[in-house]
């Protein structure tokens, strides 16, 4: 029987009400997570270039005869490349569309005049920006735009310059910039309380000044650009404003690694193709052309048919396209916020849903970033940032597993080659201070390495744990961790076998101590759990947590191991909650579903949470134990991916899907209090290409596509490259179909493997 596929997999991305995140995948994004002023013309809220927030960027104003129109928003519609707000202005309607079509931010402006009654308006574009940040010497008006270069400061206390340029188009016909002291704690985007205000003249010129002097700095800059548009009756005016920002290299205390050619163009701000090209218009086309080069996928299942083209926008929203300062190579920031940075413990997450792309750039540069920034000591900065390298912290990840699945799809032995020596030196690294006492197991040093805060792991060895910060205040032989050491250990013993023939014994037997490490110390045959070591005791701690599932993802577990993982996986009173799998059993004396942690809400628990990077790691380990040991499980482990599908949306709405970090074990709902969506913490796209369409590639050898019965009743997907050859996978009911580079390569039965060699 024939399954139809829901027309809306063919179409473009649906419209919502309920976003506004904008960007180009350049560093440039505006996202802020507690709008305060999302109905306010232009961009008032922050951006974030980079790390660093940036506020505000600019308003607009209408005037008639030197009265202000008031602006009332009547509706929002966001896609990916625009927000478009419906205005109400006095007896007038608008259309805005904002933008952020590379290098800036936009917003684009169609007046209509309904009545029969001709009209002048005075359009004003202006911002007041902290004058302490910027010196009368770094504002003056350029080619009827204004430019300025104002000093922000990161998270770290690290001071940058960034440029801007404030565009009015068409051109402005008049400037004006003046310091003032400030008349409001923060200031809202109200026209009355700027200078402007008292110097309007009947002309609406703004008279052409720079009042940038002043006894001392404190307080606020004025800056503005004003044009008069004639409203005709019935008709039309069309303008935009829009406001261009680069980070100024070499100032503001340095400290990154930049390359000189990089740096020097970071300075520059952005301009347009064309003339003509306008920035929704740029905006549209490049986000087009970015979806046009993603494989397709197409899905009877609603939540994984959303979420495939979602998650693709979310990796662009978050994209750093290279060639600037620390970031050489393409890579991808965690998230929005504070989060709009270069993350190891996301990095992994990253290289394997970017793998699927045909071009490998992309997915190496993640690495890249990273490895190109090796600490002399051998360990990798938890974060990069792009003009310093000043506290970036440690995470621990799993590079050997993202390497792996890399080379599996994209096999280089030319980039083996170079990456190799670098993790060689993370590994010895890794040995030498974490595994001094030669167990084979790894330690964690505090709450925060592993990116999993909060939660009885590590109380288990230290009950004031929680209470301290990133220094290193306990020892616990983690399994998460371990794992991790375990596949890079493997991957470095396949690595030399091709790259340094003379290092193959030695990570064979460092990988085999800790694999042993890991079935003799970690498991407790008793409870049929592995679970993180005490070193005090050299015992399991018996805590049971989602990372206590990451061994089974790997060739370690097998049949003697398999009843555990039914006993607690698939036990409601543990860990399947309706909403599958909470970070901590629901078991645990400190479990708590709402965030909570010993009675005070926190951002990021991990004592009840789910998180969807546990998700995806217990998701893949699930898979093998189906493949390799129970296949009778494939049900439950359909039912896991459909609800962690379900569970990323607002409401259970397909249409509406979300990542945010955690989210409730019971009822699903996300951590909107965090305002921290778009959070790239997990893998889904690579779960969909894995486990429901079945793909397993094996490098230059070819592949195995072995779609697994997950309840899923058609599914197609296209534009996969492995190794160099075009894959498509089609499924219908129990049937499924291949072809490589267009042609029919085989089909078989869902549940059961179907091998492929390239010749």
């Amino acid at each position: 029987m024939k399954h139809r596929l829901p027309t809306s997999a063919h179409a473009s991305f649906r419209a919502r009400d309920d976003k506004w995140y904008l960007g180009a995948g350049d560093g440039l994004i505006w996202a802020p997570p507690f709008p305060q002023w999302l109905d306010a013309p232009g961009f008032w809220d922050e951006a974030h270039l980079f790390q660093y927030a940036i506020r505000p960027l600019f308003t607009v104003t209408f005037l008639t005869d030197g009265h202000t129109v008031p602006v009332r928003c009547l509706r929002r519609r966001w896609t990916p490349a625009a927000l478009t707000l419906d205005h109400a202005l006095g007896p007038w309607r608008a259309c805005e569309t904002r933008s952020a079509p590379g290098g800036e931010l936009a917003s684009e402006w169609e007046l209509r005049n309904p009545t029969a009654r001709a009209a002048n308006v005075d359009v004003v574009v202006w911002t007041g920006v902290d004058g302490a940040s910027l010196a009368a010497a770094d504002v003056y008006p350029e080619k009827h735009a204004l430019r300025f270069t104002r000093e922000v400061t990161d998270r770290r206390d690290h001071r940058a310059r960034v440029a801007h340029r404030l565009t009015l188009d068409p051109s402005a016909q008049s400037f004006g910039a003046y310091r003032s002291e400030p008349s409001a704690p923060a200031l809202p985007p109200r026209f009355d309380l700027t200078p402007f205000y008292d110097r309007w003249q009947r002309s609406g010129r703004l008279r052409d000044q720079l009042h940038l002097e002043g006894i001392d700095a404190h307080g606020v800059m004025y800056l503005g650009l004003q044009r008069r548009f004639r409203l005709p009756p019935r008709g039309t005016a069309r303008f935009s404003a829009s406001v261009a920002l680069a980070l100024e290299a070499g100032r503001g205390g340095g400290g990154g690694k930049g390359t000189g050619d990089a740096d020097r163009a970071s300075a520059r701000l952005p301009h347009r193709s064309r003339a003509s090209d306008r920035p929704g218009a740029a905006a549209e086309r490049r986000w087009h052309e970015f979806f046009a080069s993603v494989p397709s996928f197409r899905c009877s299942d609603a939540y994984l048919d959303r979420h495939w083209r979602y998650r693709w926008y979310g990796l662009r929203l978050n994209a750093i396209a290279g060639g600037i300062g620390n970031y050489a190579h393409p890579t991808v920031c965690e998230g929005i916020g504070y989060f709009h940075v270069p993350i190891t413990y996301s990095a992994q997450c990253h290289v394997r849903e970017l793998r699927w792309l045909a071009n490998s750039d992309w997915a190496r540069g993640v690495l890249r970033t990273f490895l190109a920034h090796q600490n002399p000591d051998g360990s990798l900065p938890g974060r990069v940032y792009v003009d310093h390298l000043r506290g970036t912290d440690f995470y621990h990840a799993d590079w050997g597993g993202a390497l792996d699945a890399l080379e599996a799809v994209h096999p280089d032995p030319s980039f083996e080659a170079e990456v190799y020596p670098a993790l060689v030196r993370y590994a010895a690294w890794l040995l030498r201070t974490r595994d001094a006492d030669h167990t084979g197991m790894i330690d964690v040093v505090n709450q925060f390495e592993t990116g999993q805060e909060y939660m009885s792991r590590y109380q288990a060895v230290d009950p004031e744990a929680d209470r301290v910060g990133w220094e290193s205040r306990i020892r616990l032989k983690g399994v998460d961790v371990t794992v991790y050491a375990y596949r890079l250990l493997r991957a470095l013993e396949r690595l030399a076998e091709r790259v340094s023939v003379a290092d193959v014994g030695r990570w064979r037997e460092a990988a085999t101590r800790t694999g042993r490490a890991v079935l003799d110390k970690m498991w407790d045959p008793a409870a049929e759990m592995f679970f993180d070591v005490n070193p005090r005791t050299a015992r399991p701690t018996s805590v049971k947590a989602a990372v206590c599932f990451y061994p089974y993802g790997t060739d370690l577990a097998d049949t003697r191991h398999i009843a555990g993982l039914e006993r607690h996986l698939f036990e409601p009173a543990e860990f399947w909650t309706e909403y599958p799998v909470p970070s901590s059993s629901v078991d645990d004396p400190l479990f708590n579903p709402d965030a909570e942690w010993k009675g005070k809400r926190h951002n990021c628990p991990w004592n009840g949470r789910v998180w969807p990077m546990t998700n995806s790691h217990v998701i893949d380990a699930l898979a093998r134990v189906v493949r390799l040991h129970q296949a009778e499980w494939a049900g439950q482990l359909g039912q896991l991916i459909r609800q962690f599908a379900r569970m990323m949306t607002f409401a259970g709405d397909p249409d509406r899907p979300n990542c945010f970090e955690h989210y409730h074990p019971h009822t699903g709902r996300p951590s909107v209090y965090r305002g921290i969506d778009d959070y790239l913490h997990s893998w889904v796209n690579d779960l969909i290409v894995s486990h429901v369409m079945g793909v397993l590639p094996d490098g230059p050898r070819g592949l195995t596509v072995w779609p697994l019965p997950l309840g899923i009743t058609r599914a197609a997907l296209a534009g996969v490259r492995v190794a160099g050859r075009d894959v498509a996978v089609a499924v219908d009911g129990a049937r499924f179909r291949v072809r490589i580079d267009g042609r029919a390569a085989g089909e078989g039965s869902v549940g059961e493997p179907l091998t492929i060699a390239f010749g």
